[in-house]
């Protein structure tokens, strides 16, 4: 397939730019500078740019499959990259007619903001990142895209497992957490396969520990 990913020189999303080429697929990938991203490979386009230039957006989403969000605010950024950037992306996705979308939302996010009194807690904390989320899910549901929203507990280091549950009704817990390698697979997977479509699917961790 060909997709184009936004967010590719997080955390997660090297690890899901990684794994799609090593599955052989496309991809285009928006970034600030190409130095960002210390990927090389033939199936690899990099386009220099914000998303305040919609023309390198278009350039990424255009002739894509499918899109793939992992958009993130770094450590004591307050901007809303979520809303702002989904917005862009929408936009784009709409002038090129590319329909599949699967966004990282956040455990927490819209109605599940009282799952329980722990997530009450963590939104006062991260309140504007929160904020972000919220706003992002609703472009996104607003949208005529055939989208998919992910929503993941607490996001660690730890390698690729494969050991995950998914569920529009799970609930993960407080000690619920997913390595960032595994969210990228599941993500990949919705891209390419699509169990969740116009749903908003909760993925987790098995087991106890790391």
């Amino acid at each position: 397939m060909k997709l184009a990913i936004f967010g590719a020189t997080g955390a997660t999303g090297r690890h899901l730019v990684d794994q799609a080429l090593q599955a052989g697929h496309e991809v285009s990938a928006l970034v600030r500078s190409a130095d960002r991203l210390s990927i090389v490979h033939p199936r690899l386009r990099l386009v220099v740019g914000t998303f305040s230039q919609q023309d390198g957006v278009r350039d990424v989403v255009q002739g894509a499959d499918a899109v793939i969000s992992v958009l993130g605010a770094r450590k004591g950024d307050a901007s809303a990259i979520c809303t702002e950037g989904v917005r862009g992306i929408v936009a784009a996705m709409e002038t090129a007619g590319t329909h599949r979308l699967v966004a990282l939302s956040a455990y927490g996010a819209s109605e599940t903001r009282k799952a329980s009194l722990f997530i009450r807690v963590v939104r006062r904390i991260i309140a504007a990142k929160m904020r972000d989320k919220d706003s992002m899910e609703a472009l996104v549901r607003a949208s005529a895209l055939d989208w998919t929203l992910v929503r993941p507990p607490v996001l660690t280091n730890g390698p690729r497992t494969g050991r995950y549950r998914a569920g529009t009704t799970l609930n993960p817990g407080i000690a619920g957490t997913l390595a960032r390698a595994d969210l990228a697979a599941f993500m990949l997977s919705e891209a390419v396969g699509g169990n969740y479509r116009g749903a908003a699917v909760v993925v987790a961790r098995q087991g106890r520990s790391d």
